[in-house]
């Protein structure tokens, strides 16, 4: 079968190796024809070499969809012919993270195209716990795109208190876009979006965010009292991975506001300690998702309440994966969700 493998930063190899065969399934395993992969940023960031968790040579694609072909004996939930995603975190489940559920923090956490062989081939064994059925009338590029709306799931469950209040999600990109879907879908009273590209906060409007900002025009500071008047926001969500943008949602929050940190950043940005303590900021972390996630992205993208396809900017074939990360270079501000199409 095909297989592609970041060899090292800029260096990926396209290998013929034999696939997996049903019969050395173990009893928890589902084989599955991966049929979509999504590329993510993060994946761009260890193409660089400046994802600081990525350990090579590694097998590409944590973001996928495809038809199960066989499973294991006691797989009860997951029939040849479903279709399918999976959670790409490999995870020890006796650590204390792991203990006590929060095991997407695990100790000894391993995600699949980082620090352990991911989906970008024709064939992938999974595990049926990390493994989600997906509805037969979904499209298989949705399926794809479940593992970054379930980061906007996680994302959104993470301050202390969402409905009712106004939020500002800085950076439109994909995970961005997704986190304001989600914030708006989960009942958020006023969601705004911020970046510094035109084409992103277009397509954030085509998904249903109405209120956009330029913040390379207008600063957010200039911006706050168009945007809410006295009424201010109350929580912010950092998704565009750049110093600036953590220092001016913790700048402009309400006092006693949450901050959430979502995106990756290349390299740890200063941060105001005169707001995080004078103003008595909540500054939380967000990593990936836990299978709760997962499942309220199905339900969400299957209802229409998430909306994905003007998300999609471009897909290519296996082959030309190489070719597909040169094109996210290459249209940085406009590119969004670049699919791997395994049928093409």
């Amino acid at each position: 079968m095909r297989q592609v493998v970041l060899k090292a930063p800029r260096e990926l190899e396209f290998r013929e190796v034999p696939a997996p065969r049903a019969a050395d399934l173990k009893e928890h395993e589902i084989l599955l024809q991966v049929k979509r992969i999504g590329i993510c940023g993060s994946e761009i960031h260890s193409y660089h070499g400046t994802h600081p968790a990525t350990f090579y040579p590694v097998v590409q694609g944590h973001e996928y969809a495809g038809t199960v072909v066989a499973v294991g004996t006691a797989v009860e939930s997951i029939r040849p012919g479903d279709k399918i995603t999976a959670r790409p975190q490999l995870v020890c489940g006796t650590c204390n993270p792991c203990r006590r559920g929060q095991y997407n923090v695990c100790e000894h956490l391993r995600v699949q195209a980082f620090q352990a062989d991911g989906a970008a081939q024709d064939y992938f064994v999974v595990s049926d716990d990390r493994a989600v059925r997906l509805p037969d009338d979904l499209p298989l590029d949705y399926g794809a795109m479940i593992e970054p709306s379930a980061v906007g799931a996680h994302a959104t469950t993470r301050p202390r208190e969402l409905e009712g209040r106004n939020v500002v999600v800085s950076g439109a990109g994909t995970i961005g876009n997704l986190i304001a879907q989600f914030a708006k879908a989960r009942g958020a009273r006023k969601v705004v979006i911020t970046d510094v590209s035109d084409a992103r906060l277009a397509i954030a409007r085509e998904c249903g965010i109405e209120h956009t900002l330029n913040v390379a025009r207008t600063p957010l500071k200039e911006a706050l009292p168009e945007l809410f008047g006295e009424e201010g926001f109350q929580v912010g969500f950092e998704a565009a991975g750049v110093e600036v943008s953590v220092r001016s949602l913790m700048e402009c929050i309400e006092k006693g506001g949450d901050v959430i940190i979502v995106g990756v950043h290349a390299k740890d940005p200063a941060i105001s300690m005169f707001y995080l303590g004078e103003h008595e900021l909540n500054l939380i972390g967000s990593m990936m998702y836990r299978h709760e996630d997962y499942l309220t992205a199905v339900d969400m993208v299957s209802k229409g309440r998430i909306h994905l396809q003007p998300l999609v900017s471009n897909r290519f074939p296996l082959e030309q994966y190489d070719e597909a990360y040169r094109y996210i270079d290459a249209h940085r501000e406009t590119s969004m969700k670049v699919l791997v199409d395994l049928e093409a």
